[in-house]
């Protein structure tokens, strides 16, 4: 096993920094690793956004929940859908926003930015940790996608999809159990086996239970499927459909 492996399965979410600021030199490393990332039909369709204003941290903390972590770290980079970029090299080439429309409008193209702005990220998170830094995603940032784009202000066809906190741990919080590998990984087909996915889940409940009882001192020992039953019921940000049709991303 090499050093790099190593660093990736040692991978845990920070979520306590020190006040030390990411140094220019750090930054343009993660960016640049992020740029090094797979990018379909070499379309890059993403953007970074670096956030350093305290006071613009300050609102995406709050507008993603008021998660302290996003204000108080080293870094915080915003990942984003970019089609704009895309949209201005068909205009360069003579190429008319109709023609172009069926094209930035597809769900594939969506797709397509999303894969690359995340292949993107994983890569900076690779980066980072190599360095000795700490990182945690935040999702919350698209609790309210258009006041961020307001904050932020992404043009039509950009959407804010994550952002990535970076920084110096100011502790280091337990490695959390994966999913059984078998539970994850096929061979040639897709195993139907309800009865052993069934088997692998209990037992994987048994010890995110325990894993969860040590780390608060018995305050909480939820099952995994306790807890996907949970974010089944309750759906979040129904909204997002509305939002990508008024940045002129309306799906087809």
């Amino acid at each position: 096993m090499n050093e790099m492996i190593q660093t990736i399965l040692n991978h845990r979410s920070i979520r306590s920094f020190e006040d030390k600021p990411l140094t220019e030199e750090q930054i343009s490393v993660i960016v640049q690793s992020a740029q090094a990332a797979a990018t379909s039909s070499f379309v890059q369709a993403y953007s970074i956004i670096g956030i350093k204003d305290p006071s613009k941290k300050e609102k995406l903390a709050e507008l993603a929940g008021n998660q302290a972590y996003v204000s108080k770290n080293g870094h915080f980079f915003v990942f984003c859908l970019d089609l704009h970029r895309l949209e201005l090299a068909g205009r360069m080439e003579g190429l008319s926003g109709e023609d172009a429309k069926e094209t930035l409008t597809s769900t594939e193209m969506f797709m397509v930015g999303v894969i690359d702005a995340t292949l993107a990220a994983q890569n900076a998170v690779m980066a980072a940790e190599s360095m000795g830094l700490g990182v945690c995603y935040i999702g919350g940032i698209r609790n309210h996608l258009e006041l961020v784009s307001e904050l932020l202000k992404t043009p039509s066809r950009v959407v804010p999809l994550f952002g990535l906190c970076v920084g110096y741990p100011a502790d280091h919080s337990d490695k959390k159990p994966r999913l059984p590998q078998m539970n994850i990984y096929h061979e040639d087909e897709y195993n139907q086996d309800t009865d052993q996915f069934i088997d692998q889940l209990e037992q994987y409940n048994a010890e995110i239970s325990t894993y969860y009882a040590s780390r608060t001192n018995g305050k909480r020992n939820d099952r995994w499927t306790e807890g996907m039953a949970r974010f089944l019921k309750n759906p979040k940000r129904l909204y997002i459909k509305d939002y990508l049709e008024k940045i002129e991303l309306p799906l087809k």
